[in-house]
């Protein structure tokens, strides 16, 4: 019995350590809502010197620097995009990322205008 005892607690002991040295993910997630950007946009110059081309995946983000890799989720249909941020936007408080028509697209929120979705990106340090 005693060594029965030992046996569960000696595999507590061993998870508990475990999940200490389980370390951090080295991404950040965040719920918010994003919109498009409009076709009057396509071809006019981004925060980045780059022209805006809505058959390409970039966004707009107020703060991550430029050509931060976003993986983009539509939280309804579960649909995943991977996006570059190039630009700056949007401005307005409602909205945390401009996506180009063509992300909007395969998100399945073109239509819909704006939508709630789940973003992670590698943390910066």
């Amino acid at each position: 019995m005693k060594f029965f005892l030992f046996l569960i607690f000696a595999s507590f002991s061993v998870s508990a350590q475990q999940a200490i040295l389980t370390k951090a993910p080295d991404s950040t997630s965040q719920i918010i809502f994003t919109t498009y950007y409009a076709k009057k946009f396509e071809g006019r110059k981004t925060t980045s010197g780059e022209r805006y081309r809505g058959a390409k995946f970039t966004a707009a983000h107020r703060t991550l620097p430029f050509g931060t890799m976003i993986t983009v989720r539509n939280i309804v249909s579960g649909k995943t995009v991977t996006v570059r941020v190039n630009d700056r936007g949007p401005f307005s408080k409602k909205f945390s990322l401009d996506l180009s028509q063509s992300a909007a697209k395969a998100l399945g929120i073109y239509r819909l205008g704006y939508a709630r979705v789940e973003i992670s990106y590698p943390r910066t340090k």
